[in-house]
C-alpha cells in the first residue's frame, strides 16, 4: 500500500511539460537532434560581426525560430528577420552562422536536475547559413513561426520583416557522456523526432 501511494505521489508531481517529453534514446543521434530542434522556441545564433569595434569576431544573439507548428516538424529552423537588426546586418556581409539550442530552454532539464551544461541536458549546434525564403516556403515559415510566436503578428510593419531559414551544413549533438557527435544533414532530415504511433 505504501509503495502504491508513493507511486501515485510521484506520478502526480510530474508536470505536463515533463510528462510530454519522450526523448529518443541517445544512440539515435539524428532523432535526438530533430527532437531538440522541434521542442525549442529560440536559439543563440553566432555570426561574424561586421560592426566595429568587434568586426571579424564571433557575435552571438538570441532569435526566436520554429521548425513547424507544434507536432509538425520540418527540421528546418525558420526565422522572422529585419535588416534593421545588428546580426542580420552581419549576415548580409557573410551569411554563414551557427545556431545553438538546448532542452534547458524547456522545463525538462531543471525537472530532471540536469545543469544546462551537463551532457544529459541535450543540446545541438547547427552550422550553416541563413537565406531568405519566398513563395510557398515563406507561407510555411509564416505558419510555423506565428503558431508558436503569436506576438510576431503585431510586430511593426515598417521594419520590413522577412522570412528566412537556416540552411544546415552540419549538425553537432551533445546528449550523453562521451563527447559531441556529428550528424549529416541527410541523416538529420531523414530522422523522425517522434516515434510513429
Amino acid at each position: 500500500m505504501t509503495a502504491l501511494l508513493l507511486l501515485l505521489l510521484l506520478l502526480g508531481s510530474c508536470s505536463a511539460s515533463v510528462c510530454r517529453f519522450h526523448i529518443p534514446p541517445h544512440e539515435q543521434v539524428a532523432r535526438v537532434a530533430r527532437f531538440v530542434a522541434h521542442h525549442c522556441d529560440w536559439a543563440s545564433m553566432a555570426t561574424i560581426s561586421s560592426h566595429k569595434p568587434v568586426e571579424g569576431q564571433p557575435f552571438s544573439n538570441v532569435f526566436s525560430f520554429s521548425d513547424g507548428p507544434p507536432g509538425t516538424s520540418s527540421g528546418v529552423p525558420y526565422m522572422y528577420l529585419t535588416r534593421m537588426e545588428v546580426s542580420v546586418q552581419d549576415l548580409q556581409v557573410n551569411p554563414e552562422a551557427s545556431l545553438s539550442m538546448s532542452l534547458a530552454q524547456t522545463d525538462y532539464c531543471r525537472q530532471q536536475g540536469f545543469d544546462p551544461q551537463s551532457p544529459l541536458c541535450a543540446h545541438i549546434i547547427l552550422s550553416g547559413s541563413v537565406v531568405q525564403v519566398n513563395g510557398t516556403e515563406a507561407d510555411f515559415a509564416k505558419k510555423a513561426l506565428f503558431s508558436r510566436h503569436p506576438e510576431m503578428i503585431d510586430w511593426p510593419t515598417d521594419h520590413n520583416w522577412f522570412f528566412a531559414k537556416f540552411n544546415i551544413s552540419q549538425v553537432w549533438v551533445l546528449d550523453y557522456f562521451g563527447g559531441i557527435k556529428t550528424v549529416s544533414p541527410e541523416e538529420y532530415f531523414q530522422a523522425a523526432p517522434h516515434r510513429k504511433p
